[in-house]
């Protein structure tokens, strides 16, 4: 969704790095080997940092700290939206971040809830960046409609599910 504009995503090098973790983590979960895992989340890395490269935060190490998060391991990621200048945080950690801990700026979605947010604003371009995800996908080969069943099996993305499996009604 990011990479037909329909939002601008933002990370420091601190989320970067966590993300890199939880990658390896789930992809051993799966059953891939520790040096596949960490060969494949360094890839996430580089394309993230190749396709969006407006998209890193620096700066907001100044901030870390000063939001009284009860775990203090998410302060980075408060510090990292203000810097941005983000809109939301998502995460599916969402109990860590208490609203009145956040700037009211900022909210706190789930992905589900997130991905119906920025498809409803734009149906038929989410829809585009579905069908370049199936076109991309060769082996094996997914089409948009199984995609986004998918998203709703595994990420519970019901409404995203809804909105944009009529348009591919046809394919």
């Amino acid at each position: 969704m990011a990479a037909v504009g329909l939002f601008r995503p933002l990370w420091s090098e601190a989320i970067l790095e966590e993300l890199h973790e939880h990658e390896v983590r789930k992809l051993i979960r799966r059953g891939a080997s520790r040096g596949f895992a960490r060969s494949r989340a360094a890839y996430l890395d580089s394309q993230m940092r190749i396709h969006f490269d407006d998209a890193l935060v620096i700066g907001w190490e100044r901030l870390e700290g000063s939001f009284g998060l009860a775990d203090s391991n998410d302060e980075h990621v408060v510090a990292a939206a203000v810097s941005g200048g983000a809109g939301a945080i998502v995460t599916n950690n969402i109990k860590d971040f208490p609203d009145d801990r956040i700037p009211p700026s900022i909210r706190v979605l789930s992905p589900a809830e997130f991905a119906k947010h920025i498809v409803s604003i734009n149906p038929p371009l989410a829809a585009q960046a579905i069908f370049e995800i199936s076109h991309r996908r060769q082996n094996p080969q997914e089409s948009p409609l199984k995609i986004l069943q998918t998203l709703e099996s595994i990420y519970g993305m019901v409404e995203v599910n809804e909105l944009l499996s009529p348009l591919f009604a046809d394919s």
